[in-house]
């Protein structure tokens, strides 16, 4: 009984990616099964999509690292690309620091004593 190394799967490929199938792997693409897409589902199946998703912390920073890759390829990596990106980028840092700060905020709000 020695050490082991605990199964966190870090810097693995997806357990359903298979390269004779999908062929090179692509970081900002989900190989697990296809679903609805949010947009398709109608108001009565959202409570069983919602049941479907997978909420473990694990998935969710798969979830927003797909996301990421996703949003490099379309405005920052292009050849012809602009200054889009920085201003998602300053407008993303904008609203998260707005968060962050949101209780000094309210405190200093301007009031009107009679």
């Amino acid at each position: 009984m020695g050490w082991e190394a605990p199964n966190w799967r870090i810097g693995d490929y997806p357990s359903h990616y298979n390269q004779k199938v999908h062929g090179p792997y692509d970081p900002a693409r989900f190989y697990g099964k296809p679903d609805t897409a949010l947009s398709q589902v109608k108001l009565g199946e959202l409570s069983g999509w919602l049941m479907r998703r997978n909420f473990h912390p694990r998935a969710i920073v798969q979830a927003g690292s797909r996301g990421i890759w996703r949003w490099r390829q379309k405005y920052v990596l292009p050849i012809r690309g602009n200054a889009c990106w920085v201003y998602q980028a300053m407008a993303g840092i904008s609203l998260f620091m707005y968060v962050l700060n949101y209780k000094r905020y309210w405190d200093h709000a301007n009031y009107k004593y009679h």
